[in-house]
């Protein structure tokens, strides 16, 4: 864990010094986010913050089960249920049940 002090210049840019940036893993051009907690600031490249989160999921979903396999599936199931649904309103319509 490193740390350093550096002075704001005016207008708001803060400088991070190279070696914080070599710890964290930042080079010219990469995206970071910043999140400020208890009056704290953190500083997190984007793709760090995304491998966080792909762990997080990871720990409540198995690695043989795919995500957006059942999420396509469960889309197609409310299709076809929508489809049916269609098809019933239309048939009580031409048989003069439905108004």
């Amino acid at each position: 864990m490193s740390s350093a002090t550096v002075k704001m210049s005016s207008g708001g840019p803060l400088v991070i010094p190279v070696a914080i940036c070599r710890e964290l893993g930042l080079e010219a051009g990469v995206v970071v986010r910043l999140n400020v907690e208890n009056a704290t600031l953190s500083v997190k490249s984007v793709s760090a913050t995304m491998a966080h989160a792909k762990a997080l999921v990871a720990q409540y979903v198995p690695k043989n089960v795919s995500l957006v396999d059942e999420l396509i599936a469960d889309r197609r199931a409310d299709a076809a249920a929508e489809d049916e649904r269609r098809l019933c309103m239309g048939c009580l319509s031409n048989h003069g049940i439905l108004a």
